[in-house]
């Protein structure tokens, strides 16, 4: 047990309300909803009966592609009820998904969903692409820097990554932690689920790092599944941010061998806390170390189909002999 609890920097707030009026509004909007600031994808921003969610996926590399990207925009659509939807091409040019751009508004058209805007946008200027719409062949000129949305996103203390690369940086291997960590593996054992459970709450509650020692023997601990159940299935949406906050700490003090588990339930906790952007880079690390990682598919699946982290109901107490049943929104 950690006497001297080490500290860890603030987990992020939860992204605020703010309402859009204009283009040059969403596409402030958007890189505050990401997390980053789009490049070559295409964002859907939704309205509607059900859930709104925001999605992003890359540009389609081939033409081929282009169904899939369809797909997996108006599925989760139709899932949640959306009545409306704003799309946005982050693009060098207009001319190169004007395709795409036509095809995904008839496809969503023809079920019923209304396109209140779809855009297309080079970092600099953007433009119309709606049927109908003005021409604008030099596009509208815009600059987000300065945006009201940005200021506000700054004093809430969110942190807009320059892309998503820079965002899957953050979890990136800290080389001093893995150090420290990976010098006292050999002196630790596995933890049953009742220890990993009690630990991490203890340090998400008080906003610290477990010591080198703790680390290790967690970290050794969730590469049994049964164990890492006890992690993720007791993270609850009020204490999930601090979860995210934690567990970034532990992945990034993982050796590779290692990486697996704790990305694994930190693309749970981004999830559950309205994080989506950040899930996936966890996800994919978590998939990149162990390609048969469970829960990293769960998540993965919970991402896809756009399922709210207000679907997720903790399972109660495991049967005696058994592991905890699990509720909807997330198995292991």
């Amino acid at each position: 047990m950690s006497r001297h609890p080490s500290p860890r920097p603030d987990p992020p707030p939860p992204l605020a309300s703010m309402t859009a009026r204009c283009p040059e509004d969403l596409l402030a909007f958007v890189p505050v909803a990401l997390g980053f600031v789009p490049q070559q994808s295409v964002v859907l921003l939704t309205f509607g009966a059900g859930p709104s969610f925001h999605a992003r996926v890359d540009l389609p590399s081939h033409e081929s592609d282009v169904p899939f990207v369809i797909e997996a925009l108006v599925d989760p659509c139709l899932r949640h009820d959306v009545e409306r939807v704003v799309i946005v091409l982050y693009a060098a040019a207009p001319s190169l998904v004007r395709d795409l751009a036509d095809r995904l508004e008839r496809a969503l058209t023809r079920e019923g969903i209304e396109v209140l805007e779809l855009m297309c946008a080079d970092g600099r200027r953007w433009f119309p692409m709606l049927p109908g719409r003005a021409d604008q062949p030099r596009g509208v000129p815009y600059d987000v820097s300065a945006h009201p949305f940005a200021a506000e996103a700054v004093v809430a203390g969110l942190v807009t990554h320059s892309s998503r690369d820079a965002l899957a940086a953050t979890l990136w291997p800290d080389p001093v932690a893995v150090a420290t960590v990976s010098d006292v593996l050999g002196g630790v054992s596995p933890a049953d689920a009742g220890w990993v459970r009690a630990l991490t709450h203890r340090h998400a509650g008080r906003g610290t790092v477990p010591e080198p020692a703790d680390l290790a023997r967690l970290l050794v601990s969730i590469a049994d599944p049964v164990a890492r159940e006890g992690a993720w299935c007791a993270i609850e949406r009020a204490d999930a941010r601090e979860h995210v906050a934690l567990w970034t700490c532990v992945l990034r003090s993982a050796p590779e061998r290692l990486v697996a588990g704790p990305a694994a339930v930190l693309g749970f906790a981004a999830w559950l806390a309205g994080h989506g952007a950040l899930a996936w880079c966890a996800v994919e690390r978590a998939l990149e170390a162990d390609g048969s990682c469970s829960l990293a598919d769960t998540v993965s699946g919970l991402l896809v189909s756009a399922v709210p982290p207000s679907r997720w109901r903790p399972p109660g107490p495991p049967p005696p002999g058994g592991a905890a049943a699990h509720a909807s929104g997330g198995a292991a």
